[in-house]
Order: C-alpha cells, then structure tokens, then sequence
C-alpha cells in the first residue's frame, strides 16, 4: 500500500477544524496535481458566481484527478485551497462544503485555506491543489 503516512497536531500548536499541522510520509511516489479549477470537461466554468457549485465541480475534478494515478482523498498529504474572498464566513463555509465533499478526507491532513483576489479564468472562485502518496 502506500508508505506509511503519519498526520500529527503537537499539543504546543493550536487546535485546527479537521485538519493536522504535519503529516509525515516515510517512503513512496508522489503525484502532484495541478490545481483542480471549477471547469467541466469541456473546458467550460461551472456555476459563475455560485461558489457551492464550482467546490462541487473542483471535488469531482480532482477526485478523478487522485483516481487517474490509482490514489483516492486518503493518500492526500498537503492541500492548499484558494477561495476568492477576503471573507471569514465565506471562506469558513467554502471549508466546510469542501471537508463535507466526495475528497473530504484529503483535508485532514497538511492544509492552507486563501483567500485570494483573483483565480485564473474569468469567473473563478475557487481552485484546490493537493500533493498525494501514491499507493503501491
């Protein structure tokens, strides 16, 4: 299986909603994903202005994403999450629907959530990059 992977939140650091402060791989491959956007198969954005539906969109991508190199949102071991927003509540929420998501348990381990003023393509609110331990 995977190299053992070891998630760690030290008693000296903060208390976090789900995810670790430091997660551990001993030994294995590595994919690193690109960022998964809000976009369909046709390269169209999903639900322009409806942050719900593009976190909808980015799961199901990078869910197919993590099954493309035979790993699944266990095997995640860093996420790092741009949120178009310099709201609290709106970024609290976009956390919550995505730990809620199909690749919810990608966000226990290592995680930054930003917000960010801008994404890449017009209309973008939200974008998630994730770095795995590969199964053997």
């Amino acid at each position: 299986m995977t190299g053992q992977i070891t998630r760690i939140n030290p008693p000296e650091l903060h208390a976090t909603p789900g995810y670790h402060h430091i997660t551990v791989v001993e030994a294995g491959r590595t994919a690193y994903l690109a960022g998964q956007c809000p976009l369909d198969p046709a390269g169209e954005l999903v639900g322009r202005g409806d942050l719900d539906a593009q976190i909808d969109q980015v799961a199901a991508n990078a869910l197919a994403a993590l099954s493309a190199v035979g790993a699944e949102p266990e095997h995640v071991v860093r996420s790092v999450i741009y949120v178009v927003s310099d709201d609290g509540p709106v970024l609290g929420a976009a956390w919550q629907r995505l730990t809620a998501s199909v690749i919810g348990p990608a966000f226990t381990t290592a995680s930054t959530l930003l917000g960010v003023a801008r994404l890449g393509f017009s209309g973008q609110l939200v974008e998630v990059d994730l770095t795995a331990a590969l199964p053997h």
